[in-house]
């Protein structure tokens, strides 16, 4: 189901690290999200609910710059 918050995300499991694109153009790098996290994350049936529930308070994040269209 296509989330209305996020955009996109990918994820780099050799270095366990999560990136989120939002609706809006940010980007965020999340460290040390386990695998498990990741996968739950992609089969979430809402992302957003997931994100806010699971990861936005939880791992270490950094803005990326922003996606350009």
């Amino acid at each position: 189901m296509p989330s209305t918050a996020i955009r996109h995300f990918t994820y780099d499991s050799a270095k366990a690290e999560l990136i989120a694109t939002f609706v809006t153009g940010r980007r965020y790098l999340y460290a040390n999200v386990p695998p498990e996290i990741f996968t739950a994350f992609g089969e979430a049936p809402s992302k957003g609910a997931y994100f806010n529930a699971v990861i936005r308070d939880t791992f270490a994040y950094r803005e990326l710059e922003r996606e350009r269209r």
